[in-house]
């Protein structure tokens, strides 16, 4: 490759970086809390999630804010049937632990976050094409919520 070729690629990955680093930033963010499940009540326990994450988390995973969910119907008398008693698990080996693949998620998120904020930097600091990155940097913050009214 050509210096004018490498020159031109790096042009072109910065400027794609720069428009592209804001969701990159925020799908980390919100894959990482999904990650451990802050956006879930699982088993009716006493965790309710914050509505910010819930709301993070169905743009993240569905591509649009949550829609309100409707009051169950109400119960009729015949559908109280005998309850029967849960299950027993399958006894045999224990599967593996996520834990650890979790954790790997999540420095995997930091890592994507510090990398894409480094390169924000890095882009700004060069003076002569800091005005399109700073244009850029604020179209890529402006068009995926835009994106949600269409």
């Amino acid at each position: 490759m050509t210096p004018l070729t490498l020159r031109r690629l790096r042009q072109i990955h910065n400027y794609v970086g720069v428009f592209f680093a804001p969701a990159i930033i925020f799908f980390a963010f919100t894959g990482a809390l999904q990650t451990f499940s802050l956006h879930e009540n699982h088993g009716g326990g006493p965790y309710k999630p914050p509505a910010w994450v819930v709301a993070a988390a169905s743009l993240h995973k569905d591509q649009r804010l949550p829609r309100p969910r409707r009051a169950p119907p109400p119960e009729s008398h015949a559908d109280h049937a005998p309850a029967q008693a849960a299950p027993t698990p399958p006894s045999g080996p224990k599967p593996p632990s996520p834990l650890p693949l979790k954790i790997f998620v999540l420095l995997l998120a930091i890592g994507l976050m510090g990398s894409a904020l480094a390169g924000i930097v890095i882009a700004l600091m060069n003076k002569a094409a800091r005005r399109l990155t700073v244009i850029l940097l604020i179209l890529g913050a402006l068009v995926p919520p835009l994106l949600l009214l269409v």
